[in-house]
Protein backbone atom coordinates (compact mmCIF):
# COMPACT_ATOMS: atom_id res chain seq x y z
CA UNK A 1 0.00 0.00 0.00
CA UNK A 2 1.37 3.91 -0.66
CA UNK A 3 3.08 5.11 2.38
CA UNK A 4 2.23 8.50 4.05
CA UNK A 5 5.42 10.40 2.20
CA UNK A 6 3.66 8.24 -1.94
CA UNK A 7 0.32 9.32 -1.08
CA UNK A 8 -1.47 8.29 -4.49
CA UNK A 9 -3.56 11.02 -6.11
CA UNK A 10 -5.91 10.51 -9.15
CA UNK A 11 -6.01 13.44 -11.39
CA UNK A 12 -8.86 12.54 -14.27
CA UNK A 13 -7.77 15.40 -16.69
CA UNK A 14 -6.97 15.16 -20.43
CA UNK A 15 -4.93 18.76 -20.32
CA UNK A 16 -1.59 17.69 -20.68
CA UNK A 17 0.01 21.48 -19.62
CA UNK A 18 -2.77 20.89 -16.68
CA UNK A 19 -1.52 17.73 -15.32
CA UNK A 20 2.14 18.53 -15.37
CA UNK A 21 1.23 21.71 -13.27
CA UNK A 22 -1.08 19.64 -10.84
CA UNK A 23 1.66 16.77 -10.59
CA UNK A 24 4.62 18.98 -10.01
CA UNK A 25 2.58 21.20 -7.27
CA UNK A 26 1.29 17.60 -5.36
CA UNK A 27 4.88 16.20 -5.52
CA UNK A 28 5.73 19.39 -2.94
CA UNK A 29 3.97 17.70 -0.44
CA UNK A 30 4.64 14.08 -1.20
CA UNK A 31 2.20 13.15 -3.45
CA UNK A 32 2.52 10.66 -6.42
CA UNK A 33 0.01 11.32 -9.16
CA UNK A 34 -1.66 8.89 -11.30
CA UNK A 35 -2.76 10.80 -14.58
CA UNK A 36 -6.31 9.41 -16.62
CA UNK A 37 -7.44 11.15 -19.73
CA UNK A 38 -11.15 10.06 -19.35
CA UNK A 39 -14.05 8.44 -17.00
CA UNK A 40 -13.40 5.15 -18.72
CA UNK A 41 -9.92 5.31 -17.77
CA UNK A 42 -10.18 6.10 -13.86
CA UNK A 43 -13.22 3.52 -13.00
CA UNK A 44 -10.64 0.95 -14.48
CA UNK A 45 -7.86 2.36 -12.84
CA UNK A 46 -9.86 2.44 -9.56
CA UNK A 47 -10.12 -1.61 -10.37
CA UNK A 48 -6.66 -2.22 -10.47
CA UNK A 49 -3.66 -2.69 -7.44
CA UNK A 50 -2.42 0.61 -8.30
CA UNK A 51 -5.84 2.24 -7.79
CA UNK A 52 -6.17 0.82 -4.10
CA UNK A 53 -3.93 2.91 -3.14
CA UNK A 54 -5.58 6.51 -4.14
CA UNK A 55 -5.88 8.81 -1.62
CA UNK A 56 -7.55 11.52 -3.18
CA UNK A 57 -9.24 11.88 -6.70
CA UNK A 58 -9.16 15.49 -8.69
CA UNK A 59 -11.83 15.42 -11.53
CA UNK A 60 -11.38 18.17 -14.52
CA UNK A 61 -14.93 19.21 -15.03
CA UNK A 62 -14.47 19.03 -18.96
CA UNK A 63 -12.81 15.45 -18.93
CA UNK A 64 -14.28 13.57 -21.71
CA UNK A 65 -16.94 10.50 -21.73
CA UNK A 66 -19.65 10.22 -18.99
CA UNK A 67 -20.83 13.73 -17.77
CA UNK A 68 -18.83 14.70 -14.85
CA UNK A 69 -21.88 14.22 -12.28
CA UNK A 70 -22.22 10.46 -13.52
CA UNK A 71 -18.82 10.18 -13.35
CA UNK A 72 -18.75 11.47 -9.30
CA UNK A 73 -21.75 9.15 -8.62
CA UNK A 74 -19.73 6.18 -10.44
CA UNK A 75 -16.47 6.86 -8.71
CA UNK A 76 -18.48 7.33 -5.17
CA UNK A 77 -19.70 4.16 -5.70
CA UNK A 78 -16.66 2.10 -6.04
CA UNK A 79 -14.73 4.31 -3.46
CA UNK A 80 -17.10 5.46 -1.19
CA UNK A 81 -14.76 7.13 1.38
CA UNK A 82 -12.07 8.48 -1.04
CA UNK A 83 -11.75 12.35 -1.29
CA UNK A 84 -13.37 13.76 -4.48
CA UNK A 85 -12.26 17.38 -4.96
CA UNK A 86 -14.04 18.89 -8.74
CA UNK A 87 -11.79 21.46 -10.85
CA UNK A 88 -14.17 24.12 -12.51
CA UNK A 89 -13.08 26.98 -15.15
CA UNK A 90 -16.59 28.60 -13.90
CA UNK A 91 -16.28 31.35 -11.68
CA UNK A 92 -20.13 30.50 -10.82
CA UNK A 93 -20.64 27.46 -8.08
CA UNK A 94 -23.88 26.26 -10.24
CA UNK A 95 -21.85 23.66 -11.42
CA UNK A 96 -20.01 22.89 -8.49
CA UNK A 97 -23.30 22.72 -6.30
CA UNK A 98 -24.18 20.01 -8.85
CA UNK A 99 -20.97 18.23 -8.49
CA UNK A 100 -21.19 17.95 -4.74
CA UNK A 101 -24.99 17.11 -4.73
CA UNK A 102 -23.34 14.17 -6.51
CA UNK A 103 -21.06 13.22 -4.19
CA UNK A 104 -18.18 15.48 -4.90
CA UNK A 105 -16.36 16.43 -1.50
CA UNK A 106 -14.74 19.86 -2.55
CA UNK A 107 -14.50 21.88 -5.63
CA UNK A 108 -11.73 24.13 -6.96
CA UNK A 109 -11.58 27.14 -9.92
CA UNK A 110 -9.05 27.46 -12.64
CA UNK A 111 -6.56 28.34 -12.14
CA UNK A 112 -5.90 26.54 -9.48
CA UNK A 113 -2.96 28.34 -7.47
CA UNK A 114 -0.70 25.61 -5.10
CA UNK A 115 -1.91 27.30 -1.85
CA UNK A 116 -5.66 26.07 -2.37
CA UNK A 117 -4.57 22.99 -4.19
CA UNK A 118 -2.71 22.10 -1.32
CA UNK A 119 -5.31 22.93 1.19
CA UNK A 120 -8.18 21.04 -0.42
CA UNK A 121 -5.88 18.26 -0.31
CA UNK A 122 -4.66 18.53 3.41
CA UNK A 123 -8.02 19.56 4.32
CA UNK A 124 -9.87 16.19 2.60
CA UNK A 125 -7.16 13.94 3.58
CA UNK A 126 -5.90 14.16 6.91
CA UNK A 127 -6.87 11.62 9.29
CA UNK A 128 -7.66 14.25 12.45
CA UNK A 129 -9.47 16.71 9.90
CA UNK A 130 -13.77 16.95 10.31
CA UNK A 131 -15.28 14.86 7.82
CA UNK A 132 -18.43 15.32 5.80
CA UNK A 133 -20.98 18.81 6.25
CA UNK A 134 -17.60 19.93 9.06
CA UNK A 135 -15.14 20.29 6.50
CA UNK A 136 -13.97 23.42 5.50
CA UNK A 137 -14.56 24.75 2.14
CA UNK A 138 -11.79 25.19 -0.70
CA UNK A 139 -13.30 28.70 -2.23
CA UNK A 140 -15.50 31.36 -0.23
CA UNK A 141 -18.14 32.77 -1.13
CA UNK A 142 -18.15 36.73 -2.62
CA UNK A 143 -16.79 38.80 0.40
CA UNK A 144 -18.76 41.90 0.55
CA UNK A 145 -16.15 44.58 1.33
CA UNK A 146 -17.72 46.89 4.27
CA UNK A 147 -18.16 47.16 7.57
CA UNK A 148 -21.85 46.55 7.52
CA UNK A 149 -21.06 42.78 5.94
CA UNK A 150 -19.23 41.94 9.65
CA UNK A 151 -22.12 40.77 11.36
CA UNK A 152 -22.27 40.14 15.45
CA UNK A 153 -23.57 42.40 18.44
CA UNK A 154 -20.94 40.89 20.85
CA UNK A 155 -18.89 43.19 23.01
CA UNK A 156 -15.93 42.21 21.88
CA UNK A 157 -16.66 41.80 18.33
CA UNK A 158 -17.91 45.50 18.75
CA UNK A 159 -14.88 46.69 20.17
CA UNK A 160 -12.75 45.01 17.49
CA UNK A 161 -14.92 46.89 14.50
CA UNK A 162 -15.15 49.67 16.50
CA UNK A 163 -11.20 50.13 16.69
CA UNK A 164 -10.88 48.83 12.75
CA UNK A 165 -12.81 52.13 11.53
CA UNK A 166 -10.85 54.05 13.55
CA UNK A 167 -8.17 52.76 11.79
CA UNK A 168 -9.42 52.54 8.39
CA UNK A 169 -9.07 56.49 8.71
CA UNK A 170 -6.12 56.77 9.70
CA UNK A 171 -2.31 56.21 8.08
CA UNK A 172 -0.48 53.48 10.09
CA UNK A 173 0.23 50.10 9.51
CA UNK A 174 -1.93 47.35 11.83
CA UNK A 175 -1.49 43.74 12.84
CA UNK A 176 -5.20 42.03 13.16
CA UNK A 177 -4.67 38.66 15.07
CA UNK A 178 -7.02 36.17 15.79
CA UNK A 179 -7.59 32.01 15.06
CA UNK A 180 -8.26 30.74 11.67
CA UNK A 181 -11.36 31.39 10.30
CA UNK A 182 -12.53 34.55 12.40
CA UNK A 183 -12.91 36.76 9.52
CA UNK A 184 -9.27 38.70 9.39
CA UNK A 185 -8.84 39.11 5.87
CA UNK A 186 -11.99 40.12 5.10
CA UNK A 187 -11.66 42.65 8.30
CA UNK A 188 -8.56 43.90 6.31
CA UNK A 189 -10.44 44.15 3.40
CA UNK A 190 -12.88 46.38 4.75
CA UNK A 191 -10.36 48.36 6.64
CA UNK A 192 -8.93 49.16 2.80
CA UNK A 193 -12.10 49.81 1.60
CA UNK A 194 -13.00 52.30 3.88
CA UNK A 195 -9.80 53.72 3.80
CA UNK A 196 -8.17 57.03 2.30
CA UNK A 197 -6.48 54.71 -0.10
CA UNK A 198 -9.83 52.84 -1.12
CA UNK A 199 -9.35 53.43 -5.07
CA UNK A 200 -5.89 52.82 -4.98
CA UNK A 201 -4.17 49.71 -5.70
CA UNK A 202 -4.58 46.74 -3.11
CA UNK A 203 -2.83 43.25 -3.01
CA UNK A 204 -3.07 40.21 -0.54
CA UNK A 205 -0.62 37.56 -0.51
CA UNK A 206 -0.32 34.73 2.26
CA UNK A 207 2.52 34.12 3.55
CA UNK A 208 2.77 30.56 4.42
CA UNK A 209 1.42 29.79 0.85
CA UNK A 210 5.16 29.48 -1.02
CA UNK A 211 8.67 29.18 -0.19
CA UNK A 212 10.39 31.59 1.42
CA UNK A 213 12.56 32.25 -2.10
CA UNK A 214 9.18 32.79 -3.95
CA UNK A 215 7.77 35.06 -1.61
CA UNK A 216 10.86 37.11 -0.99
CA UNK A 217 10.84 38.01 -4.88
CA UNK A 218 6.76 38.67 -4.88
CA UNK A 219 7.21 41.11 -1.99
CA UNK A 220 10.36 43.24 -2.57
CA UNK A 221 11.01 41.92 -6.13
CA UNK A 222 14.62 41.21 -7.76
CA UNK A 223 16.78 42.28 -10.80
CA UNK A 224 17.42 40.11 -13.66
CA UNK A 225 20.17 38.18 -13.08
CA UNK A 226 20.07 38.48 -9.06
CA UNK A 227 20.29 34.94 -8.91
CA UNK A 228 20.10 31.58 -10.37
CA UNK A 229 16.77 31.78 -12.42
CA UNK A 230 16.08 35.10 -12.60
CA UNK A 231 15.87 36.07 -15.94
CA UNK A 232 13.65 39.05 -15.71
CA UNK A 233 13.58 41.63 -13.69
CA UNK A 234 10.11 41.54 -11.21
CA UNK A 235 8.85 44.23 -9.68
CA UNK A 236 7.57 43.21 -5.91
CA UNK A 237 4.06 43.76 -4.43
CA UNK A 238 6.05 46.50 -1.98
CA UNK A 239 6.77 48.48 -5.07
CA UNK A 240 3.39 47.79 -6.40
CA UNK A 241 1.83 48.73 -4.13
CA UNK A 242 2.77 52.53 -3.82
CA UNK A 243 0.64 55.08 -2.58
CA UNK A 244 -1.81 51.73 -1.88
CA UNK A 245 -2.30 48.74 0.58
CA UNK A 246 -0.37 45.61 0.73
CA UNK A 247 -2.30 43.02 3.04
CA UNK A 248 0.12 40.01 4.49
CA UNK A 249 -1.91 37.23 5.55
CA UNK A 250 -0.32 34.62 8.08
CA UNK A 251 3.04 37.01 8.48
CA UNK A 252 3.93 34.84 11.57
CA UNK A 253 4.95 32.30 8.76
CA UNK A 254 7.14 34.77 7.17
CA UNK A 255 10.75 33.77 7.71
CA UNK A 256 12.91 35.69 10.10
CA UNK A 257 15.37 37.53 7.96
CA UNK A 258 12.24 38.48 5.52
CA UNK A 259 10.77 40.14 8.95
CA UNK A 260 13.69 41.93 9.51
CA UNK A 261 13.98 43.00 5.68
CA UNK A 262 9.98 43.93 5.95
CA UNK A 263 11.25 46.40 9.30
CA UNK A 264 13.49 47.70 7.49
CA UNK A 265 11.39 49.21 4.37
CA UNK A 266 8.70 50.09 6.86
CA UNK A 267 11.23 52.20 9.28
CA UNK A 268 13.17 53.85 6.32
CA UNK A 269 10.01 54.03 3.05
CA UNK A 270 12.42 52.47 0.90
CA UNK A 271 12.14 49.41 -0.60
CA UNK A 272 15.52 47.74 -2.44
CA UNK A 273 14.87 44.65 -4.83
CA UNK A 274 17.13 41.59 -4.22
CA UNK A 275 20.01 42.80 -6.77
CA UNK A 276 19.66 46.04 -7.14
CA UNK A 277 22.35 48.32 -6.16
CA UNK A 278 19.71 51.13 -5.36
CA UNK A 279 16.35 51.61 -3.66
CA UNK A 280 12.92 52.83 -4.08
CA UNK A 281 11.24 55.85 -1.97
CA UNK A 282 7.54 54.21 -1.53
CA UNK A 283 4.59 55.15 0.63
CA UNK A 284 2.57 51.38 1.32
CA UNK A 285 0.40 51.15 4.41
CA UNK A 286 0.50 47.20 5.38
CA UNK A 287 -2.50 45.26 7.37
CA UNK A 288 -0.84 42.21 8.11
CA UNK A 289 -2.88 39.46 9.95
CA UNK A 290 -1.40 36.09 12.26
CA UNK A 291 -3.28 32.97 14.06
CA UNK A 292 -0.89 33.62 16.84
CA UNK A 293 -0.47 36.41 19.57
CA UNK A 294 2.50 38.06 17.66
CA UNK A 295 3.41 39.61 21.10
CA UNK A 296 4.81 36.22 22.69
CA UNK A 297 6.61 35.19 19.56
CA UNK A 298 8.49 38.37 19.49
CA UNK A 299 9.44 38.14 22.81
CA UNK A 300 10.46 34.77 22.49
CA UNK A 301 12.52 35.42 19.55
CA UNK A 302 10.42 33.31 17.22
CA UNK A 303 9.21 36.91 15.37
CA UNK A 304 11.21 39.73 14.53
CA UNK A 305 10.74 42.25 17.39
CA UNK A 306 11.73 45.76 15.31
CA UNK A 307 8.51 43.95 12.77
CA UNK A 308 6.41 43.69 15.78
CA UNK A 309 7.05 47.28 16.82
CA UNK A 310 6.45 48.59 13.07
CA UNK A 311 3.40 46.84 12.99
CA UNK A 312 1.81 46.70 16.36
CA UNK A 313 0.96 50.28 16.52
CA UNK A 314 -2.73 49.23 16.21
CA UNK A 315 -3.57 45.70 16.79
CA UNK A 316 -6.81 44.57 16.56
CA UNK A 317 -8.34 41.30 17.94
CA UNK A 318 -10.83 39.32 16.41
CA UNK A 319 -12.45 37.23 18.71
CA UNK A 320 -13.30 33.37 18.21
CA UNK A 321 -16.93 32.24 17.88
CA UNK A 322 -17.19 30.19 20.76
CA UNK A 323 -16.67 33.63 22.35
CA UNK A 324 -19.54 35.16 20.81
CA UNK A 325 -22.00 32.19 20.71
CA UNK A 326 -25.18 34.59 21.21
CA UNK A 327 -24.15 35.92 17.37
CA UNK A 328 -24.22 32.45 15.90
CA UNK A 329 -28.80 33.23 14.65
CA UNK A 330 -27.54 36.97 13.25
CA UNK A 331 -24.66 35.09 11.56
CA UNK A 332 -27.29 32.27 9.93
CA UNK A 333 -29.45 34.15 8.86
CA UNK A 334 -26.99 36.21 6.94
CA UNK A 335 -24.81 33.05 5.79
CA UNK A 336 -28.62 31.64 4.27
CA UNK A 337 -29.30 35.25 2.55
CA UNK A 338 -26.29 35.35 1.11
CA UNK A 339 -26.16 31.37 -0.10
CA UNK A 340 -29.51 31.73 -1.49
CA UNK A 341 -28.44 34.45 -3.76
CA UNK A 342 -25.75 31.78 -5.47
CA UNK A 343 -26.77 30.08 -8.82
CA UNK A 344 -28.30 26.77 -8.07
CA UNK A 345 -29.85 27.64 -4.64
CA UNK A 346 -32.97 28.29 -3.11
CA UNK A 347 -33.22 30.52 -0.33
CA UNK A 348 -33.51 28.32 3.01
CA UNK A 349 -34.90 29.57 6.55
CA UNK A 350 -33.50 27.32 9.60
CA UNK A 351 -35.96 25.60 12.33
CA UNK A 352 -35.03 25.50 15.81
CA UNK A 353 -33.63 21.93 15.74
CA UNK A 354 -31.09 22.90 13.09
CA UNK A 355 -30.59 26.32 14.98
CA UNK A 356 -29.96 24.04 18.27
CA UNK A 357 -27.53 22.17 16.86
CA UNK A 358 -25.43 24.99 15.79
CA UNK A 359 -25.18 27.09 18.94
CA UNK A 360 -24.56 24.03 20.66
CA UNK A 361 -21.49 23.39 18.84
CA UNK A 362 -18.30 25.19 19.96
CA UNK A 363 -16.62 25.60 15.81
CA UNK A 364 -13.10 25.39 16.24
CA UNK A 365 -12.98 26.62 12.86
CA UNK A 366 -14.86 29.76 13.99
CA UNK A 367 -17.25 31.72 11.22
CA UNK A 368 -15.73 30.03 8.47
CA UNK A 369 -16.49 27.00 9.38
CA UNK A 370 -19.95 28.05 10.06
CA UNK A 371 -20.37 29.08 6.84
CA UNK A 372 -19.20 25.88 5.49
CA UNK A 373 -21.53 23.91 6.97
CA UNK A 374 -24.65 25.87 5.95
CA UNK A 375 -23.42 26.03 2.18
CA UNK A 376 -22.76 22.17 2.29
CA UNK A 377 -26.85 21.73 4.10
CA UNK A 378 -27.95 24.27 1.28
CA UNK A 379 -26.17 21.84 -1.13
CA UNK A 380 -28.06 18.77 -0.51
CA UNK A 381 -31.39 20.48 2.00
CA UNK A 382 -34.18 20.25 -0.54
CA UNK A 383 -36.62 21.23 1.88
CA UNK A 384 -37.20 24.79 2.79
CA UNK A 385 -35.98 25.07 6.09
CA UNK A 386 -32.98 23.25 7.66
CA UNK A 387 -33.28 21.06 10.41
CA UNK A 388 -31.65 18.76 12.68
CA UNK A 389 -31.81 16.19 9.88
CA UNK A 390 -30.17 18.68 7.58
CA UNK A 391 -26.93 18.49 9.70
CA UNK A 392 -26.13 14.72 10.58
CA UNK A 393 -22.59 15.34 11.48
CA UNK A 394 -23.67 17.68 13.68
CA UNK A 395 -26.29 15.97 15.15
CA UNK A 396 -24.01 12.53 15.57
CA UNK A 397 -21.80 14.34 17.64
CA UNK A 398 -23.87 16.76 20.04
CA UNK A 399 -26.38 13.87 20.14
CA UNK A 400 -30.54 14.20 20.78
CA UNK A 401 -30.64 16.90 23.63
CA UNK A 402 -27.43 19.84 22.52
CA UNK A 403 -27.13 21.98 25.33
CA UNK A 404 -27.38 25.57 23.79
CA UNK A 405 -26.68 27.29 26.99
CA UNK A 406 -26.91 30.78 27.72
CA UNK A 407 -27.40 31.34 23.80
CA UNK A 408 -30.75 29.72 23.53
CA UNK A 409 -32.62 32.92 24.41
CA UNK A 410 -30.80 34.09 21.18
CA UNK A 411 -32.82 32.44 18.61
CA UNK A 412 -34.32 33.32 15.37
CA UNK A 413 -37.34 34.43 17.93
CA UNK A 414 -37.44 35.26 21.54
CA UNK A 415 -38.34 32.55 24.09
CA UNK A 416 -41.40 33.67 26.48
CA UNK A 417 -41.46 30.97 28.75
CA UNK A 418 -39.34 29.48 31.82
CA UNK A 419 -38.44 26.13 31.91
CA UNK A 420 -41.29 25.88 34.45
CA UNK A 421 -43.38 27.11 32.17
CA UNK A 422 -43.97 30.38 33.95
CA UNK A 423 -43.87 33.23 31.82
CA UNK A 424 -40.16 35.37 31.71
CA UNK A 425 -39.28 38.55 33.36
CA UNK A 426 -40.50 41.95 30.75
CA UNK A 427 -37.09 43.12 31.17
CA UNK A 428 -35.59 39.78 30.16
CA UNK A 429 -38.19 39.42 27.06
CA UNK A 430 -37.37 43.23 26.20
CA UNK A 431 -33.87 42.73 26.12
CA UNK A 432 -33.60 39.71 24.10
CA UNK A 433 -35.71 41.41 21.54
CA UNK A 434 -33.06 44.41 21.56
CA UNK A 435 -30.43 41.87 21.06
CA UNK A 436 -32.59 40.53 17.72
CA UNK A 437 -33.20 43.76 16.40
CA UNK A 438 -29.34 45.00 16.93
CA UNK A 439 -28.35 41.65 14.64
CA UNK A 440 -31.25 41.65 12.87
CA UNK A 441 -29.88 45.29 11.72
CA UNK A 442 -26.19 44.69 11.93
CA UNK A 443 -25.66 46.88 14.63
CA UNK A 444 -27.12 50.35 12.53
CA UNK A 445 -28.30 51.76 15.74
CA UNK A 446 -30.40 54.47 13.95
CA UNK A 447 -32.52 51.95 12.12
CA UNK A 448 -32.61 49.82 14.88
CA UNK A 449 -34.41 52.62 16.88
CA UNK A 450 -36.55 53.49 13.66
CA UNK A 451 -37.98 49.86 13.38
CA UNK A 452 -38.39 49.50 17.11
CA UNK A 453 -40.77 52.38 17.08
CA UNK A 454 -38.78 54.56 19.48
CA UNK A 455 -35.87 57.55 19.37
CA UNK A 456 -32.21 56.66 19.60
CA UNK A 457 -31.91 58.10 22.82
CA UNK A 458 -34.38 55.89 24.39
CA UNK A 459 -32.57 53.25 22.73
CA UNK A 460 -29.17 53.94 24.37
CA UNK A 461 -30.86 54.50 27.49
CA UNK A 462 -32.59 51.26 27.42
CA UNK A 463 -29.13 49.67 26.24
CA UNK A 464 -27.40 50.86 29.67
CA UNK A 465 -30.24 50.37 31.96
CA UNK A 466 -30.97 46.59 30.75
CA UNK A 467 -26.80 46.35 30.54
CA UNK A 468 -26.60 45.30 26.88
CA UNK A 469 -23.48 45.93 25.78
CA UNK A 470 -22.36 47.53 21.95
CA UNK A 471 -19.22 49.06 20.85
CA UNK A 472 -20.97 50.48 17.26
Amino acid sequence: MASETTRLLMLIDDEPAQSRLVTALAAREGWRTLVVGSSDEALEALGTEEGADVRAVLLDQWVPGDAACELIRDIRAARPDVPLLMLTASTSPLLAVEAMRAGATDYLIKPVGPDRLMAALRSATRDEAPRDELQPMTEKLPAELDFDAMVGTAAPFRTALAKAATAARGHGNVLVEGDSGTGKEMLMRAMHAASTRAKAVMKLVGCGSMPATSLESLVFGHEKGAFAGAFDRQTGLLEHCDGGTLILDDIDRMDLPQQDRLADVLESGIVRPTGAAHGFKIDVRVFASSDVPLEELAASGAFSQRLYDALGTTRIHLPALRERMGDIPALTRHFLAKIGQQPGFTHHSIADSGLTLLEAYDWPGNVRQLQSVLYRACVHEQREALTAHSFPQLAELLGDNPDRGESRARGLGVLLYEEDGNLRPLEEIEADIIRLAIGHYRGRMTEVARRLGIGRSTLYRKLSELGIDNAA
